[in-house]
């Protein structure tokens, strides 16, 4: 591990160590009060570096700057999310080194017989020779995307310490409640005020987003009709079996475990309650926009089939958008990809131009006015226990960024 790969890693370190998991149930903004500490405890890093303009502003946004060097060029934005998904645990990560892997398994816990292998993480054959970082089995790492603001901020550390390197005004932010798609839709595009950005946020190495799902979230409540089972017939209406019943009727190719690339899906993934009463809750996701919106219709059909079916039980659809697709932004103002694309190519980075299969923060700045592709941050297999990151490809990303500044400048 070198000089610059320990200053990301120990940035990342202390930074998961503050538990920022997000909480999709809460009414407050932002969701979790961990984000507004972690986000006071990135402040005062970023005015301690001598970032300008440093503040947090009223919805918990982590807000900074580098004043330009170079007249007449773009400021460019870089975001990365503080929160953690609550999918699954974040509380006391204990991140791990493994170093220079050299092939095989990795034991992320052997009590709990938990391994990375080629099989489950099949981009380690990418990383051989390379520092891998993984938990110890009992939570996520945090990788997304507490690595974006580890490299962010030790960019903003060298900037501000090498000031032959020419560069725009540089805008940063740390961001709140990404991984519940609530977040962004508080952020003050005024007041950061960039020309474009970029999240960095994306998963494998050269993997560039700039494209994302239309996403909208679901929520079915039913109403059924009670009484001893006994003397059921032709008047129960049991809202369990009825939502099973919706969860069943949805086509088997329209699932996430049954599609990938631009394939949608509708993923049920929360079901609550008795007798009286349950609700169904999931997303809905789809690439293409005509599509999307078919689905839903035929979501609405279904449910209609099922009041006809049951005609004892109340049930109501919810359909509560999300995110759109930032494909027809970025080609509209390319400015954030030509940077970005010319960059990938001087630093000798194999890039894909992919459609995520989920959203980013960017997708909602792109369609608010402010092009914002999304670019990998270095972590795999994010949301849960076998999540892990190479550090030799946090380094790829910094240089990376760096170069792009120089890019801008120059044009």
């Amino acid at each position: 591990m070198n000089e610059l790969q320990q200053k990301i890693y120990d940035r990342f370190a202390r930074y998961v160590a503050v538990d920022t998991t997000s909480d999709s149930n809460s009414q407050t903004v932002p969701t979790t009060s961990t984000q507004l500490d972690f986000g006071k405890m990135l402040a005062q890093e970023m005015k301690d570096l001598g970032v300008s303009n440093v503040e947090i502003d009223k919805n918990g946004f982590v807000l900074g700057e580098i004043p330009a060097n170079v007249s007449g060029a773009p400021a460019i934005g870089f975001l990365a999310h503080m929160d953690t998904v609550e999918d699954f645990c974040g509380k006391n990560i204990r991140p791990v080194i493994h170093s220079n892997y050299q092939g095989g398994d990795l034991v992320i816990n052997e009590e709990k017989k938990m391994y990375l292998s080629t099989q489950n993480a099949p981009d380690l054959l990418k990383c051989l020779g390379h520092d891998i970082v993984t938990s110890d089995g009992n939570t996520l790492l945090g990788g997304d995307d507490k690595i974006g603001i580890a490299i962010i901020m030790t960019l903003a550390e060298y900037l501000l310490a090498h000031k032959e390197i020419k560069h725009g005004a540089v805008k940063i932010s740390f961001t709140i409640d990404e991984e519940n798609g609530i977040g962004v839709g508080y952020f003050d595009l005024k007041r950061f005020n960039a020309d474009f950005a970029y999240t960095i946020d994306g998963s494998v190495l050269g993997d560039i987003d700039c494209g994302n799902f239309n996403a909208d979230k679901l929520l079915i409540s039913i109403t059924g009709k009670n009484c001893h089972p006994g003397a059921a017939k032709n008047f129960m209406a049991n809202p369990v079996r009825i939502a099973a019943d919706i969860v069943s009727s949805w086509p088997e190719d329209k699932l996430p475990e049954t599609t990938e690339g631009e394939e949608g899906f509708i993923l049920f993934k929360d079901i609550e309650g008795g007798l009286d009463h349950a609700t169904l809750g999931g997303i809905i996701r789809h690439h293409d926009s005509a599509a999307f919106e078919q689905f839903k219709k035929d979501l609405e059909q279904i449910v209609e089939e099922k009041r006809v079916k049951y005609p004892n039980a109340k049930i109501h659809l919810e359909i509560t958008p999300q995110y759109r697709n930032m494909r027809e932004v970025l080609k509209a103002k390319p400015e954030a990809m030509h940077v970005l694309e010319q960059a990938l190519k001087e630093e000798k980075i194999d890039y894909r131009l992919t459609q995520a299969r989920g959203g980013t923060d960017g997708a909602r700045l792109s369609l608010s006015g402010l092009p914002t592709p999304n670019i990998f941050a270095s972590y795999e297999n994010p949301h849960g226990p076998y999540e892990w990151l190479s550090l030799q490809w946090s380094e790829k990303i910094f240089h990376l960024l760096v170069r792009m500044l120089e890019i801008a400048a120059g044009k």
